[in-house]
């Protein structure tokens, strides 16, 4: 497949399961019932980068149409922008650091990985970038099916304004909130468990792709040696005079089957595309824990805080230095201090526990919240990773015996042309 002289990228004939990818999404649910939203196509350009320097690129349009204007028999014209690969990027980093209670939906790979040999893996390949575009699609859809993240106002402003959204996005200061996040280690052991499992479905799913890859290598392998047989067949054809009719039929009918494998590869190719997205999506769910990490650090350093300012409270009241401090050794060494200095700073320590005391009620119930918030969207991922994965896996079978299908049908028309000579 080549690029339009427009340099847009034709769809080809995609599967049915994957290119429907609104059956993957609540479409009853969030922004979708306001908004059609679709990745129509891609195209590719040429421009200069940051630093001055030509760069050849791929733009991906988004075209959204109001529900409510479409009526029976007339659809008005979409809306439509254009979006980089990056731009994507930016907006899932910055639903991941606003939304750290949701399990954001991945974006699809930005150069192919984990694919069978024959196949491309340059990003700016025909058929990679459409199967990209298929993958952004779907992820527009199911952040605006999500019941939390349909409302964000610059997500909307993504889909909506040409400008202006990026400086809204940096204006959030979303960047320096993501440092934070990955500095603690994980605590609660649900959320141990949830990093555990993690890391096991990302195992399993790169093994299951790795598997997919060698499988399709070999398929391609036996259909090439298919292409054998009808070269020979018809070879075989014209040096036979009675038998030579039966010869070509039959290479013929071998020739087509041997011919359809890159197609058939192809569209399997988007299978693996599901697996991968699922794949993806383990980064996000390691998200989540280190944010539920970084609640637990600020709780646990808040409740410190708090524990050090009533035993200085204590030491004041009592005169009794339980640790060695500083001040301990300079007031043994120069003298108490006097009782009105005392009363200060007993009054500022009270001032200092009281405000401790909130905070660490305050992060409890942020702890508290996040927790419940957390676990609810944890819970709605895994039925639809069930669901997804059930499908995506099911049709893959379907497919498989399809091909076997079609195998069996070529050698039965081949066994007809062989009775007939």
């Amino acid at each position: 497949m080549v690029a339009t002289s427009t340099g847009q990228f034709p769809h080809p004939p995609l599967c049915k399961q994957y290119f429907c990818v609104q059956q993957m999404v609540e479409i009853d649910k969030g922004l979708l019932r306001k908004m059609e939203i679709s990745v129509a196509e891609a195209e590719k350009r040429t421009g200069k980068n940051a630093v001055n320097m030509q760069e050849t690129y791929t733009v991906y349009l988004i075209e959204t149409r109001p529900v409510d204007t479409i009526t029976e028999g007339v659809t008005p014209a979409p809306d439509s922008l254009w979006r980089r690969y990056s731009e994507f990027e930016l907006l899932r980093n910055y639903l991941l650091v606003t939304y750290p209670f949701v399990v954001v939906a991945p974006l699809p790979e930005k150069r192919a990985e984990i694919v069978w040999h024959k196949l491309s893996a340059d990003n700016m390949d025909p058929d990679f970038v459409e199967r990209r575009r298929v993958g952004l699609e779907n992820f527009l859809l199911r952040v605006a099916c999500h019941p939390v993240l349909c409302n964000d106002k610059i997500f909307y402003m993504f889909l909506t304004e040409e400008k202006g959204w990026k400086e809204m996005v940096y204006d959030t200061g979303f960047q320096a909130k993501k440092v934070l996040i990955y500095l603690v280690t994980c605590s609660c052991r649900r959320f141990t468990e949830l990093k555990h499992y993690s890391d096991e479905l990302q195992t399993v799913l790169s093994q299951l792709l790795r598997v997919r890859a060698r499988v399709a290598d070999r398929l391609y392998g036996v259909y090439k040696v298919h292409g054998n047989y009808g070269r020979v067949f018809s070879e075989w054809s014209a040096i036979e005079k009675e038998m030579g009719d039966g010869l070509q039929s039959a290479g013929h009918h071998v020739d087509v089957y041997a011919a359809s494998v890159d197609d058939i590869l192809e569209e399997e190719e988007h299978y693996a595309d599901q697996l991968k997205e699922y794949l993806f999506y383990t980064d996000a769910l390691r998200a989540v824990c280190r944010k539920h990490e970084l609640t637990q650090f600020e709780l646990e350093t808040a409740a410190q805080d708090l524990a050090s300012k009533k035993q200085q409270k204590e030491e004041l009241v009592t005169g009794t230095v339980r640790t060695f401090s500083l001040k301990g050794m300079t007031s043994k060494l120069f003298g108490q201090e006097t009782a009105e200095q005392r009363e200060a700073k007993l009054q500022a320590l009270e001032q200092q526990i009281e405000e401790g005391e909130e905070a660490v009620k305050e992060k409890n119930k942020e702890s508290d919240d996040f927790v419940k918030t957390a676990w609810e969207d944890i819970e709605c991922f895994k039925e639809q990773k069930d669901r997804d994965l059930k499908e995506a896996l099911i049709s893959y079978a379907i497919m498989q015996i399809s091909m076997c299908k079609k195998g069996i049908q070529v050698w039965t028309n081949a066994k007809e042309c062989f009775n007939k000579m």
